[in-house]
């Protein structure tokens, strides 16, 4: 099995202006590829998230934290948790990796 970036590009948008594209799920675990544009509006998600950063730059807020971030960079955010990208570059494209029971690993 290979993933590539250009794979997940080609399907992004999706058909109702979706920013992600969900390349591979196994089990608990779902591989996706996220190019948000201008503003990210993503809400807390139910499952343990794990994003990789292909390409640009910017803050990544979880909770109450914030973290300047850029290419090869590895981000966590837990089940349930506050987190946003903020000030992105236009070229923001991260991999994304959700996987666990639903409300995450740990309580």
């Amino acid at each position: 099995m290979q993933l590539t970036v250009a794979q997940g590009i080609q399907r992004i948008p999706g058909p109702n202006g979706e920013r992600f594209a969900v390349l591979f799920e196994r089990g608990t675990l779902s591989v996706e590829l996220y190019a948000p544009r201008g503003v990210d509006r993503q809400q807390p998600h139910s499952r343990d998230e794990l994003y990789v950063v292909v390409a640009g730059h910017g803050t990544f807020v979880r909770g109450g934290e914030r973290f300047q971030f850029g290419p090869g960079d590895c981000l966590f955010a837990a089940a349930k948790e506050i987190h946003r990208f903020e000030a992105f570059s236009d070229d923001l494209v991260v991999w994304v990796m959700f996987y666990g029971p639903e409300g995450g690993e740990l309580p």
